[in-house]
């Protein structure tokens, strides 16, 4: 329609989700939203909600994308476990090394905020947590190992996972990164099969 402005409702998602991930939820304005999508803040409201909206919908962009990675990264976890957990942690140390995105991550970012989110996102932030570890638990019992293991490290790998995001954002060095890996992966490479 001639002299109505058009967008990529694609392009403003990931812009908006670039925004809450860099400066987290609290410390995103609308005004923050309407400059990094390019649109004012009525058409905002109209095409992406208000704010809480837009953010559930950014963590579901968020978890969908790299969760997809993931779950590609764990689906040797059968054959070789070992292998499929640092597969798993190459896709999180591939994208901290992205100079294009921001340091951490956009689901242990909200996770640390949950005290300052509304009850809906907190619970929202809480399940994206959990699905890094529901995915981890079924690729380790995938790979043999006991309920008790599979749960154990499915627990710790997550919290290692998270604890990748928030060290990159401290200002870890790739090397650092790499060792907190390698010491899950070896520990990982001595639990018994069943």
């Amino acid at each position: 329609m001639a002299g109505r402005k058009q967008f990529d409702m694609d392009t403003a998602l990931d812009a908006a989700m670039i925004q809450f991930w860099r400066d987290g939820y609290a410390d995103t304005s609308v005004d923050d939203l309407s400059r990094a999508t390019g649109l004012n803040r009525s058409s905002l409201y109209s095409s992406l909600g208000a704010k809480d909206t837009l953010f559930l919908r950014c963590l579901d962009r968020y978890a969908a994308r790299y969760g997809e990675k993931y779950d590609a990264a764990l689906s040797g976890a059968a054959s070789d476990p070992v292998v499929a957990v640092r597969a798993f942690f190459d896709v999180t140390l591939q994208r901290i090394a992205d100079p294009e995105l921001p340091d951490g991550c956009l689901i242990a970012q909200s996770a640390m905020a949950i005290p300052a989110l509304s009850p809906s996102v907190a619970e929202h932030a809480r399940q994206a947590l959990g699905l890094q570890r529901l995915r981890l638990r079924a690729a380790l019992k995938a790979g043999r190992l006991t309920d008790r293991d599979a749960d154990a490290f499915a627990v710790h790998a997550a919290a290692v996972n998270q604890s990748l995001a928030v060290m990159s954002r401290a200002g870890a060095s790739p090397a650092q990164l790499l060792a907190i890996v390698g010491v899950t992966v070896d520990a990982l490479a001595q639990a018994p099969r069943a």
